[in-house]
């Protein structure tokens, strides 16, 4: 079989064909739509494997637990931290009594994000179950709601990864790390021995549980269903495509979509669900320290009206260039997770506000949602801040060695796809997303031809599914390259990298020689090629004279190495370091308290390496960085 060195895509000539799916609009109150928030404390309790019935059982004693948030670390008790199996929420509410009976209005509660697997009952009866731990769903129960408005909502939350969920469990009962010596007889027998443990095939930690808001929502009983905004430029005119899905017996009732700038100025109008409006002298979306520009879409549909903001901002792959609004840019920032002390992955606003300044106060202009999506708040604080994202869907683990052809065995595919379709129709509209990561480091060496088959026909499913038709990539491990014969189709080259870390261990002159030589062969490719991790563990507080590893000063040493190959590559687009702050695993035996390679501590301390880059990026534009000879400066 021969694979085809695929060139970038062609924004003006790629066409998306084929149907696409919608989801529902992030809830807001207004004066046609209102919003309860089921926030607070709950009742919880642990179960075990056994999967509930469709009638709801909840346990008679149970604990409290906060929500959302993840349960793992909220009680000092090893069964909640390393549990395996199903656990309990339940709340009960009441309605207020506008809300209830037959008053025109759709009642519909919402899930912003349940991990892996939920079961929702209300009342006592199952309504619906949802598999997927990182991303929204909603069912309507109008009909559900008694005329007293008593609730009684049951949640049971399985929070097993195995070959079958992204991401992907160990399922061959080993340590992630390959630490258990295997072959060892008494190792063997403990292993089959031991309690049923969750074994990520990823590293960080899988926290579980109601990770984000819960809330009803009502509209009117004809509502807009889902709005699609495609802005482009022409000259300095700013050109909308929109498309508005309604529901409802109203389907005569015109649509009116109103555009609104940032003064409150009424810019355009349109009637109809589908339209195109022009609007001159347009205000561009430019990342930070430029100006996020938005403008607000307000639709209008009978009595329900809803507001999406939105940017005029352009996305394209030329050459080894990534262009925003037509000028190369280049990344600074890092890959992120969702993680802080006692939440675990649940939403933090106030973490995610000292994030975003934390992220200014080093002149980063970007990060990576590794490796799953985020919670929807983090995206819409980005729009209004500037900061640039690649939004990756939870596909991490894919490999299993050299023995097993994951893609022939993991029954993943389905699932993988629906992520996709419920992550674009959630995310589509945003400015500050630029790329869509199909998934973090799958194994792209062991079985090349399956993994080509697999991945490529996804970045073709992915650009399908957009209709800004981002660019699309996924994220490389470190690995044999040469055998790798679908990274270099992705749009962008986005390659994971631990020379002088995992390998070369502290001989960085060494780590920069081969890094140096896997760069060339990156050069021929002919892409624009960036680095999403790099990085080296670090204690913070932990000083040598010397730079020697777990040393801060060993931690700048080898970022300064990278940076130097960096400033010397032209097709080189960016930098985005592991991690931005320390963050919880499994615990192993190379991990201290979790993964040490943030660039901050957990509580977002900055370690020596902050500084450093804080200092660099200031040198560094977002744009013409390469194009005006600044790639010399080697800060």
């Amino acid at each position: 079989m021969d694979f085809p060195f695929v060139p970038p895509y062609n924004k003006r000539n790629y066409r998306p064909q084929g149907k696409r799916r919608t989801t529902m609009l992030y809830p807001i109150m207004n004066r046609s739509r209102s919003l309860i928030d089921l926030g607070g404390v709950w009742q919880f309790q642990l179960g075990d494997e056994t999967e509930p019935e469709d009638l709801w059982s909840g346990p008679q004693e149970m604990d409290l637990i906060a929500v959302p948030a993840s349960y793992n670390d909220q009680k000092d008790d090893p069964a909640y931290r390393n549990h395996y199996g199903w656990a309990y929420y339940e709340r009960t509410v009441v309605l207020p009594a506008l809300l209830c009976g037959n008053n025109g209005q759709r009642q519909v509660l919402r899930f912003d994000a349940v991990t892996h697997v939920a079961k929702v009952y209300i009342n006592g009866k199952l309504i619906m179950t949802h598999k997927g731990g990182f991303l929204p769903f909603e069912v309507e129960i109008t009909d559900l709601v008694p005329e007293d408005g008593h609730l009684t909502i049951g949640v049971a939350v399985d929070n097993r990864i195995s070959h079958s969920t992204l991401p992907i469990g160990n399922e061959g009962n080993i340590a992630f790390f390959g630490s258990d010596n295997p072959g060892i007889p008494s190792v063997e027998a403990a292993k089959i021995w031991r309690k049923k443990q969750n074994l990520p095939n990823f590293d960080f930690f899988n926290f579980a549980g109601i990770n984000r808001p819960v809330r009803i929502y009502s509209t009117p009983a004809s509502y807009i269903r889902d709005i699609t905004l495609v802005p482009s430029m022409e000259g300095d005119t700013g050109v909308l495509n929109y498309e508005i899905l309604t529901d409802g017996a109203d389907s005569d009732v015109p649509v009116i979509l109103k555009i609104i700038d940032a003064e409150g100025s009424c810019k355009a109008e349109g009637t109809g669900r589908k339209g195109e409006l022009r609007i001159p002298q347009v205000h561009l979306w430019q990342p930070y320290p430029g100006t996020p520009y938005l403008y607000k879409a307000e639709v209008h549909y009978g009595e329900d009206c809803y507001t999406e903001e939105f940017g005029f901002r352009t996305v394209e792959v030329k050459g080894t260039q990534f262009l925003i609004n037509g000028e190369p840019f280049y990344f600074k920032g890092f890959s992120k997770h969702e993680d802080s002390f006692f939440r675990g992955r649940g939403l933090d606003l106030c973490l995610d506000v000292k994030d975003i300044n934390l992220l200014h106060w080093i002149h980063a202009n970007s990060f990576r949602t590794s490796h799953y999506p985020y919670a929807e708040e983090i995206y819409r604080l980005c729009d209004r801040e500037g900061i640039v994202i690649i939004d990756e869907t939870p596909a991490v683990g894919i490999g299993a060695g050299e023995s097993c052809d994951p893609y022939k065995t993991f029954p993943i595919r389905e699932h993988h796809e629906q992520v996709l379709r419920d992550l674009i129709a959630r995310d589509k509209n945003h400015p500050c997303i630029v790329m869509w990561s199909m998934g973090n480091e799958p194994d792209t060496e062991h079985f090349p031809e399956s993994a080509y088959d697999y991945w490529h026909s996804l970045y073709e499913f992915t650009h399908r599914l957009d209709p800004q038709n981002r660019p699309v990539t996924f994220v490389c491990c470190q690995n044999n390259y040469e055998k790798d014969i679908v990274t270099r189709t992705m749009d962008v080259v986005c390659l994971n990298r631990y020379y002088g870390w995992y390998n070369l261990s502290g001989d960085l002159e060494a780590a920069s020689y081969a890094w140096n030589l896997e760069l060339d062969f990156w050069e021929k490719i002919g892409k624009p090629v960036m680095m999403t991790e790099y990085g080296a563990d670090t204690l913070a507080g932990l000083h040598n004279c010397a730079p020697e590893m777990w040393s801060e000063e060993f931690q700048v040493a080898l970022y300064k190495m990278y940076s130097k190959t960096f400033d010397g590559r032209n097709f080189f687009i960016g930098e985005q370091a592991w991690n931005f702050a320390d963050y919880a695993t499994l615990q192993g035996c190379m991990r201290a308290d979790g993964n040490r390679k943030g660039i901050f501590t957990r509580d977002r301390r900055p370690k020596l390496i902050a500084h450093y880059f804080r200092d660099r990026w200031e040198h560094i534009p977002n744009f013409h960085y390469k194009n005006k000879n600044l790639s010399l400066i080697h800060i």
